[in-house]
């Protein structure tokens, strides 16, 4: 396989390390104003606790877990979301910008242990058909695709060339509830 790392100033997936791409607190806020949230919601991919603390903040009680210790406090680290066998007690929605180069599987698995699971994901996740048993199971509810890019996301502690905002982002709800295609809409990235 070619190596075009060196030529884009970008590092190989292996040399980059976990993901944690720190979810700007205005994403979580249009969220929170698109969707009405339970009470107790799990974020199994915390990272340093953006979306934690904004829907702390607005009174929910964050169940917050994380394979690395990225700082977010009041959280557990060491928890690979992909070998979890079962939801917190209570917890019937999980919310998470999961690591985007497994976010299939992240989804998948997100689905066989809630009901509702609501990501955080490029638009682009939407262009493929790897991705089609993930879709076919017609729980795509909703997808709200930011109007404006979001602020930047870089990966934590990240030395090499800095992300753009280019990039589309949306909110992907699934519920196992939905039957249908799914509904699109359009929110602000902006308070």
């Amino acid at each position: 396989m070619l190596d075009h790392s060196a030529q884009s100033g970008t590092h190989r997936l292996a040399e980059r390390g976990p993901d944690n791409y720190s979810t700007p607190p205005v994403a979580v806020r249009a969220l929170l104003r698109a969707e009405t949230l339970p009470k107790k919601i799990w974020e199994p991919a915390c990272g340093t606790g953006n979306i934690v603390g904004v829907l702390r903040d607005a009174g929910h009680h964050v169940y917050a877990t994380d394979l690395h210790d990225w700082g977010c406090p009041d959280s557990r680290s060491g928890v690979d979301f992909l070998r979890e066998i079962c939801a917190p007690l209570g917890t019937i929605t999980i919310v998470t910008n999961p690591p985007f180069k497994i976010a299939q599987k992240f989804v998948a698995h997100a689905l066989d242990l809630c009901p509702r699971v609501i990501v955080l994901l490029r638009l682009a996740f939407l262009e493929t058909q790897r991705r089609g048993p993930l879709f076919d199971r017609g729980v795509l509810a909703r997808v709200h695709v930011f109007r404006n890019r979001l602020p930047m996301m870089h990966r934590h502690n990240c030395t090499g060339r800095r992300a753009s905002s280019g990039i589309a982002f949306a909110w992907f709800v699934f519920d196992h509830n939905h039957r249908g295609p799914p509904a699109l809409d359009w929110i602000s990235g902006r308070d």
